[in-house]
């Protein structure tokens, strides 16, 4: 009798045996959790100088923590400060010419213009009456005691003394009645031009300083003090702490499973016994790794969605790409699973 099939035929009863044990006694897991893993993963952000200079100073180094606001460099402000001090000069000036216009004429320069007409109306009187005497004598004297040169230039001084008198007169009026309204509003113009120029100034010093958006931790120092920055040049590059979230992938077949708003529990494989907690944050709607051509339910089965595990921290354990295993609570109980398994 040939004992061969009798022992295939045992094998397969052993077989079926022992994938019946484990098919129900793996029942209870899969009907109440989900065993997932991926990566820790954080939000990134890459600082730059906004204005372009030398770097001054840096202040922190690779792995320092940063709270938000907290000054992180700064350039080179020597320039800018001598500029701004400047610029403050300039506006006293200013100022002080509006202040000028705005007060009209003092007493004493109305009578000092008056007293300058007054010298200008005496200096015209006489040259009118030397003009007069020089002609009165060379008509007498039939040319003989005046030349036409001596004439000539006593015509010429009354002139200019009458051109004085008027110009002295024109200078009084302007004293008195003050400046014109076109010039104020001139001079009102050029102190606001000094006034946003400092202001400039001021944005570009406070430019100058690099600050943390947000509380962080820096990730890597890419430049160095006396480095030319740029606004297209990073110096830091910072991880956000929070929030921190697990990306993990789920197949098709699963997807149906997992809900927004699942627990779930974090295992990690240097701490396997202290699992964190945290829930299910986002399921991406489009599938990845999908191939060309999707003909059979086979190959859609074989298709992975990513879902974003937010994670509960507070301890701050977990390290960005850290590989963590995730059970998600399908009955809404997260039970650990040791890392790794």
């Amino acid at each position: 009798m040939n004992k061969k099939p009798l022992i295939l035929g045992g094998i397969v009863i052993v077989a079926a045996l022992v994938a019946a044990a484990w098919y129900f006694n793996r029942q209870p897991a899969d009907a109440s959790s989900l065993v997932l893993y991926g990566n820790v993963d954080q939000r990134q952000v890459s600082l730059a100088f906004n204005g372009s200079d030398r770097i001054g100073k840096l202040n922190v180094e690779e792995g320092d923590r940063v709270k938000a606001g907290q000054v992180l460099g700064e350039l080179d402000t020597r320039t800018l400060k001598l500029r701004a001090a400047q610029a403050q000069a300039q506006i006293g000036v200013q100022e002080q010419a509006l202040l000028r216009l705005k007060s009209g004429s003092r007493p004493e320069e109305v009578a000092q213009a008056r007293g300058s007409v007054a010298a200008a109306q005496a200096d015209a009187d006489l040259a009118a009456q030397q003009l007069e005497r020089l002609q009165g004598i060379r008509q007498t004297t039939a040319g003989r005691a005046v030349s036409q040169q001596d004439l000539d230039s006593a015509l010429a001084r009354r002139k200019v003394a009458q051109a004085q008198l008027e110009n002295a007169r024109k200078a009084q009026q302007l004293v008195v009645t003050g400046p014109r309204k076109e010039d104020i509003a001139q001079a009102q113009a050029q102190l606001e031009v000094a006034r946003a120029e400092l202001a400039l100034l001021n944005r570009q010093l406070e430019e100058a300083e690099l600050r943390a958006p947000i509380d962080a931790v820096v990730r890597a120092r890419l430049m160095e003090p006396g480095d030319m920055a740029s606004p297209q040049r990073p110096v830091y590059t910072l991880a956000i702490t929070d929030p921190k979230w697990v990306r993990a992938y789920v197949a098709e077949a699963d997807l149906g499973r997992v809900r927004p708003g699942m627990a779930a529990a974090l295992s990690i494989d240097s701490q396997p016994g202290q699992p964190l907690s945290g829930k299910v944050g986002y399921i991406s709607s489009v599938a990845e790794f999908t191939p060309k051509t999707v003909q059979t339910e086979e190959l859609r089965s074989s298709l992975v969605y990513e879902i974003r595990v937010l994670a509960d921290d507070k301890e701050d354990r977990l390290r960005l790409g850290m590989p963590v295993t995730v059970r998600l609570s399908l009955n809404g109980n997260a039970t650990p699973v040791a890392a790794g398994r």
